[in-house]
């Protein structure tokens, strides 16, 4: 994932490439020549340090987005109700994926801001993409069983191809390619006027336009047929058994028979989508929704079936994510002042806002992460909106930096935190020094030992365990790793 590139941040300032200073040799006969170099040094070294300035909010952001999904990850299970919403509405949870968007398309406005080389920055992006391909289906394909699990290997007949990463490499591609192929277009000043930014980057809200038409037509005319799923799950009562899930709809927004699992079924083969599905905490499912329970008597079959969270219709709606996102980094290049930003920044953010909650109160369109609709787009982009915004108020405009370094520290090592933290690689290699039983490693004790036992909860303990031994471990660790300049990019 890009990192947020550096910029003049303070009020009034110029980016680098707006800067005409004349650095050049100049022969004096006055005996000042000593004085004038010294000049010309003091101003290098003023434009260097405007040059490598950066928006910390960016990196906060983007360490907020990481914390996020380690909390609700491995926090989730002892408190459900931050976890995934089991369908219609939006949980803390919920928020992490479109951040990530979000932010990959802040990053991409930057990092693309000058493209001198349109086929070597194609070549780029590509390569980025296939590796953020690779790791996606390594960490979530099935491949690794971490961090309980100790075994590694997956049945490629059962292979999950979709993930986080994957969805990330999809919206990174689409927008990068379109801001690299539009670079002879751009504008290098912006106008004055309220719609001006809009209409200088028309392009890049037209693939997101055409993402959204793509989603909206597929998903409110596509005829979705009845269909058969096999249960899985040894030592289950219905493991083995067929199921028949009865349909023969178009435009349905429930679990059993939406357009974004058929083409997810019909794509990828029911065998490779995810087989642990939110909706299981439904109240069609179990009594005790949105927490998890026994399933109900009258349960319907879909309940035990899979559904992909991070499918293909889905992916091409958060394009629009990552459209948001770019629109905001094209908003901190062009504005220099932080009024201009702001206002910018917020009114979108309260206007997407807005529209997100009308269109799932008067009940047009949900909001629902699992088919990432429209509503949800809208909500959790004027939300990403609005906490960039108070981060950049805070950090950048009025110098509150101290308290938000681990979140710094953390966004700057996104990655490397995402491999080894969030997807539990770190904890499956300290589990796999045990003592006789892989129950009995250092990190099993401490849960049990240090936070359960003591606090009497095994909730309590758990969400404790998660702050203090991953989040604020991180947090020290990605400092450190700052401090001696090492990063993880792809």
């Amino acid at each position: 994932m890009e990192k947020g590139q550096e910029i003049a941040a303070s009020d009034g300032e110029k980016g680098p490439e707006q800067h005409a200073i004349d650095v050049g040799h100049v022969e004096h006969g006055d005996g000042k020549g000593e004085d004038t170099e010294k000049e010309r040094v003091a101003v290098a070294e003023e434009v260097q340090r405007k040059k490598s300035r950066r928006v910390a909010a960016l990196d906060a952001f983007r360490g907020l987005t990481i914390v996020l999904m380690i909390l609700v990850d491995d926090g989730g299970g002892a408190y459900e109700r931050i976890d995934h919403s089991p369908w219609n509405g939006c949980t803390l949870a919920d928020f992490v994926m479109p951040f990530f968007l979000f932010i990959v398309g802040v990053a991409i406005a930057f990092a693309l801001k000058r493209v001198p080389n349109i086929s070597a920055a194609v070549k780029k992006i590509t390569l980025r993409t296939l590796k953020m391909l690779f790791w996606g289906v390594l960490l979530q394909g099935g491949y690794s069983h971490a961090p309980d699990d100790l075994s590694y290997g997956v049945d490629m007949k059962k292979i999950r191809w979709c993930g986080i990463l994957q969805r990330i490499a999809l919206v990174y591609f689409v927008v990068a390619l379109i801001e690299a192929f539009t670079t002879k277009v751009r504008p290098t000043m912006v106008r004055s006027g309220p719609y001006a930014i809009f209409d200088a980057y028309r392009w890049q809200w037209l693939g997101g336009f055409i993402a959204f038409v793509i989603y909206i037509v597929t998903t409110f005319s596509l005829y979705v047929p009845d269909w058969s799923f096999v249960y899985h799950n040894d030592g289950d009562v219905n493991d083995g058994k067929q199921f028949t899930v009865q349909c023969g709809v178009k435009a349905s927004l429930d679990q059993a028979c939406n357009a974004v699992g058929y083409i997810d079924r019909q794509v990828w083969g029911i065998n490779h989508l995810y087989t642990q599905p939110v909706w299981i905490r439904s109240k069609d499912c179990t009594f005790s929704s949105p927490n998890m329970g026994p399933l109900r008597a009258d349960a319907p079959a879909w309940c035990l079936a899979p559904f992909e969270p991070e499918g293909l219709l889905s992916s091409i709606s958060s394009i629009l994510s990552g459209t948001i996102g770019i629109h905001y980094g094209h908003v901190l290049i062009h504005f220099k002042t932080h009024k201009e930003r702001l206002k910018h920044w917020l009114l979108m953010g309260f206007s997407l806002l807005v529209l997100g909650i009308l269109l799932h109160f008067t009940k047009a369109i949900p909001i629902n992460k699992q088919l990432y609709s429209f509503s949800y787009v809208c909500f959790t982009g004027g939300a990403a909106g609005i906490v960039l915004s108070a981060f950049y108020l805070l950090i950048d405009v009025w110098g509150l930096r101290a308290p938000f370094l681990f979140l710094e520290w953390i966004g700057m090592n996104a990655m490397l935190v995402f491999v080894l933290g969030a997807q539990g690689i770190l904890a499956a290699f300290v589990n796999g020094w045990y003592y006789e039983s892989p129950d009995n490693s250092l990190v099993h004790w401490i849960v049990k030992h240090v936070f359960v036992n003591v606090w009497h909860s095994q909730r309590l303990g758990t969400l404790l365990y998660v702050i203090f031994c991953e989040i604020v471990f991180w947090g020290v660790a990605a400092g450190a790793l700052h401090k001696l300049g090492i990063y993880w990019k792809l």
